[in-house]
């Protein structure tokens, strides 16, 4: 089943409200492992923006996972947001609603792989040098991102401006679209594994800018393929269900 990405129908997190989006990635990054106990998270701005949705929205999500016992809030010049030393795993409802979409996330993945392996390779021969000079620059940034969210931001912005290098115009909104989608499925991850996934964005910079379009293709393939087994439809279900 290919995702329709014109009239998608109300199922798995597509049925939740945009509150429930936010408790159930942050709370299954918990059951995951990938946001550690005593973890502090980002500011509310930072989470709303790699979330894809409003400040009051994650404030509220916030203060009810902390009702659940999920996280922490402290108060003060030191205070802050973190995850509770023993977060329960199972509290939050729409979690399975994630787990629901695997299907669909395997195939979002595998149409974002079509595109992208295309694109990259078009844009190693079309590149200009003020193009290459953009994408070490955000390769930079992510290696001095403090945390998940500022990663994230800079990811998606690498990735479309990878695509503006040299794509024609009505592949980088095709690709756009997918990747919104899928986006919509992110977890924070762990900063190490953010910064040895920014190594490959590093290897495709690399052939981008010596214009080798199959070693961009090959490494588009590698990077985005590794995502049907590091998103979390790849990971055990630690929470028993």
């Amino acid at each position: 089943m290919t995702a329709d990405l014109g009239s998608p129908a109300l199922t798995g997190i597509r049925r939740l409200s945009a509150l429930d989006t936010v408790r159930a990635r942050i709370a299954l990054a918990i059951e995951l492992g990938l946001l550690r106990p005593g973890e502090r998270l980002p500011p509310n701005g930072e989470i709303a923006r790699a979330l894809g949705v409003g400040d009051i929205t994650v404030r509220r999500a916030l203060v009810s996972l902390c009702e659940d016992g999920v996280l922490v809030r402290r108060r003060g010049r030191n205070g802050g947001t973190s995850v509770a030393p023993d977060a329960p795993a199972g509290r939050v409802g729409a979690v399975s609603a994630y787990r629901e979409s695997s299907d669909e996330v395997h195939d979002l993945i595998d149409h974002r792989l079509v595109i992208e392996a295309g694109l990259v390779q078009l844009v190693a021969t079309r590149r200009t040098e003020e193009d290459v000079e953009r994408l070490r620059d955000l390769v930079r940034r992510m290696d001095e991102a403090a945390g998940w969210a500022e990663f994230h931001e800079l990811d998606a912005e690498f990735h479309l401006a990878v695509a503006a290098s040299g794509a024609p115009a009505a592949a980088v909104k095709q690709y756009e679209l997918v990747l919104r989608e899928l986006y919509r499925f992110y977890l924070p991850y762990r900063m190490s594994a953010l910064r040895a996934s920014n190594r490959e964005h590093e290897v495709l910079v690399r052939a981008i800018a010596t214009r080798n379009p199959d070693e961009a293709a090959i490494m588009t393939r590698a990077h985005v393929g590794d995502l049907h087994r590091t998103m979390f439809v790849g990971l055990p279900d630690v929470s028993g269900s």
